[in-house]
């Protein structure tokens, strides 16, 4: 009889882990068109966090671990009069950002929302800034942050155009972490080595389980499972900071490696090498806080309410014709538990334009959910996949998110099919956009910030140029509020 060993000498880092790290290193973002979008892009995440701030569910989980803990020269988080060590901070904006389902989407074989990093990102930098200025370092400036957000997407979005994790069970914030990691490895001033180190470290980590986005466990964590995963990420990147070692064969390790234990023994497959792509392409949500395999089926319904809204009772069928994504995950029936149930129900976030002519935030809360006549629509409603709309959404040169829907009466009449094949927020309507992300983003300073500390705010970030050059901490300086 004859045993196998396997040998115990250290490989080499697998190629995924040194891709990164040279990425992140020394790569450098040419791309006009990035910096562009990264800069409506960090306006509009903000803005997203600041209405996250009018919610108690989003407000009770931030500030320091330890009530009455002070950071000196800490990370200050936008909005909030906290100050706070960099972990906690990005755990704190990024839980903000992600609250309300309202800021960027990538979708792919994986989906998510690369913007989530900005917790990690902004807070880091803003640490790292404030600690300069005290020793006398130049900080860095908000153009150092639009790279290392162009340099996250990027990571995220990439890994995520052939490998599909929730088809796996696992939650796309893993890809927040290491993509996290590896910017924030570099803002530190980490080494290849050392980059490559952390971000191992965040491959090595249990990853989520999805089940808290889906039926029927559907629930809030899903608003705080990015900002629990950019912290990690700050966590991660500072103990690499200290020297501590990494494990190389991470992904390709035979049995124990992540690869083997996580992702059914298979490699990740890359489209494209790592550039500016993703950040060029992402998906803006802007006139609706709804997940995005629905923005187009809430844009159908919007344009359908003036035709129904005083047919409602008359209503026999409403036909969603759709790709296969949304079926997959927001495609639902029966009793929905909360805020975080609804806003994944593609028939919920149909029902409620058909009615009011509109979707907010607050149309997920218990009292709209109450109306009886959205359920009664739901359960009148069904999801059909059409192929060409699932191609559309993979193809490269398309990036669709088609929905298209038709409604029948009683009488035996129906509308036409209303099709929406690109939301609002797509590359192909940027020209329709951008103002709506403008307005948007002034909404939410004035949601938040009295009227003089709006004006500061709204100078600067919609001058893209002064903003660049602005230090960081002075940035977020203009964003913090006083004790409430």
């Amino acid at each position: 009889m004859s045993t196998f060993t396997a040998s115990s000498a250290r490989p080499r880092p697998d190629p995924v882990l040194v891709d990164i790290a040279d990425y992140v290193a020394t790569y450098e973002i040419t791309s006009d068109e990035a910096y562009r979008t990264a800069h409506y892009c960090l306006l509009d995440t903000l803005g997203c966090g600041f209405e996250a701030l009018s919610y108690p569910a989003c407000t009770k989980l931030l500030g320091p671990i330890v009530p009455g803990t002070i950071v000196p020269n800490g990370a200050k988080v936008p909005g909030t009069p906290y100050q706070l060590d960099p972990v906690q901070a990005a755990f704190n904006l990024g839980a903000m950002i992600r609250w309300l389902d309202f800021n960027d989407t990538w979708l792919a074989a994986e989906w998510g929302h690369p913007s989530d990093n900005l917790g990690g990102i902004l807070m880091t930098a803003d640490w790292l800034s404030r600690n300069g200025a005290a020793a006398g370092r130049a900080p860095l400036t908000v153009r150092d942050v639009l790279t290392a957000m162009i340099k996250a997407h990027e990571i995220q979005g990439v890994i995520a155009l052939r490998n599909s994790f929730n088809r796996i069970g696992l939650d796309h914030v893993v890809l927040v972490k290491v993509a996290s990691t590896a910017v924030v490895a570099h803002m530190l001033g980490l080494s290849r080595d050392a980059t490559i180190n952390a971000v191992s470290l965040a491959w090595v980590d249990g990853q989520s389980l999805r089940t808290y986005r889906h039926a029927p466990n559907t629930g809030s964590r899903k608003s705080w499972a990015a900002g629990d995963a950019t912290s990690r990420a700050v966590r991660l990147a500072l103990i690499a900071s200290t020297g501590e070692m990494g494990y190389p064969s991470v992904l390709t390790a035979k049995t124990w490696g992540f690869y083997d234990v996580l992702f059914k023994g298979q490699p990740f497959s890359f489209e494209r090498p790592y550039g500016s792509y993703v950040m060029e392409h992402v998906l803006f949500k802007i006139s609706f806080p709804a997940e995005f395999h629905a923005q187009t089926a809430v844009e159908c319904a919007m344009q359908l309410h003036p035709r129904v809204r005083d047919r409602l009772a008359d209503i026999r069928r409403i036909t969603i014709r759709t790709h296969e994504s949304a079926i997959r995950i927001i495609d639902k029936q029966g009793p929905l538990a909360n805020p975080a149930d609804r806003d994944h129900c593609i028939q919920y976030m149909v029902a409620v334009p058909l009615i009011f002519g509109r979707l907010t935030a607050s149309d997920y809360e218990d009292g709209v959910a109450a109306d009886p006549r959205i359920d009664a629509l739901r359960e009148r409603m069904v999801c059909v996949e059409d192929p060409g709309f699932s191609r559309d959404y993979l193809d490269p040169e398309r990036r669709s998110i088609a929905n298209g829907i038709t409604i029948e009466f009683s009488d035996g009449t129906k509308t036409p099919e209303v099709v929406v094949e690109y939301p609002i927020g797509h590359r192909r309507r940027r020209d329709e956009g951008i103002p709506l992300l403008i307005e948007k983003f002034r909404t939410n300073v004035a949601r938040r910030f009295a009227p003089k500390q709006q004006q500061s705010i709204v100078d600067v970030a919609l001058d893209p140029q002064r903003l660049a050059a602005m230090a960081v901490n002075e940035f977020v300086d203009l964003m913090i509020v006083q004790e409430e």
